[in-house]
């Protein structure tokens, strides 16, 4: 007999009975389910698990799908800004007050959400989605760069030039997009030996580690940051850590420090 958990949470946990007969959970399945409490009926024809994501509760309780950022967000790619209106995509041409509808024909894949990110995004949004996707390995380069071959999509293919497809994180992302805006020129991961690799290098010449202790810092990896910043130092390479909040809400100030920094380094030379 079909796990219909298992089935609604391979959905987000909110699922259209459709697609629940579909995977063969019988009705009587269903009627049981929703006695014992297992699951709730949010709309018609659309069940959901409790603790399921309220967007997209609230997006399948529509006849629509999630789309662009709101699909990216869901399936863990990198979110500059969440949007206060949730994208989704409908067959249609009707809007719905409260969300920002895409028509297509279909519901999207993951790629054609990329895709409807690079088109519709300001372009640092756009390139974090894109550069995640790709990094993280849940779509390729050629697959992206495939579906940008029209004469209006130059804007498209010059974000997705940017993308660095062995980026490590968002905080990465955003510091070299606004330090190549500013006119630096950066590498990411760039091997340094008896460290690994160095998030960013600035000019060949400044280190930049993005510390991410905001969401994540346990006693190893302390450790650890501080072996390799410990090594940096010992061969002579000047290095930032910059933390994810400095980036993100005062770029500014992070591209000035950084142009001080470099300033510094040739008076001292």
């Amino acid at each position: 007999m079909v796990n219909i958990s298992d089935v609604m949470s391979g959905y987000g946990g909110v699922v259209r009975a459709k697609h629940l007969a579909a995977a063969g959970v019988s009705n009587l399945q269903l009627r049981n389910a929703l006695s014992r409490g297992q699951l709730s009926r949010i709309a018609r024809g659309v069940y959901a698990l409790d603790g399921a994501d309220p967007t997209l509760r609230a997006i399948r309780s529509l006849p629509a799908e999630p789309a662009c950022v709101s699909a990216a967000e869901l399936a863990g790619l990198w979110i500059v800004r969440r949007p206060v209106e949730p994208h989704v995509a409908v067959p249609h041409s009707r809007k719905y007050p409260g969300f920002h509808c895409h028509r297509t024909a279909s519901p999207p894949t993951l790629l054609d959400s990329v895709v409807l990110a690079l088109r519709c995004l300001p372009e640092l949004e756009a390139l974090a989605i894109a550069e995640s996707a790709i990094a993280l390995k849940r779509v390729s380069m050629s697959a992206v760069r495939a579906r940008l071959g029209g004469r209006n999509d130059a804007r498209e293919r010059a974000v997705l030039g940017q993308v660095v497809p062995h980026s490590q994180s968002l905080l990465e992302c955003l510091a070299r997009y606004h330090l190549r805006l500013a006119g630096f020129h950066v590498e990411s991961q760039v091997s340094i030996p008896g460290m690994g690799h160095i998030d960013l290098m600035v000019d060949g010449r400044l280190g930049i580690e993005a510390d991410g202790a905001e969401f994540h810092m346990d006693k190893a990896s302390f450790e650890e940051d501080r072996r390799r910043w410990n090594v940096t130092t010992r061969l002579g390479v000047p290095t930032l850590v910059v933390s994810y909040s400095l980036v993100k809400f005062r770029p500014a100030e992070f591209v000035a420090l950084v142009r001080e920094t470099l300033r510094s380094l040739d008076q001292a030379a």
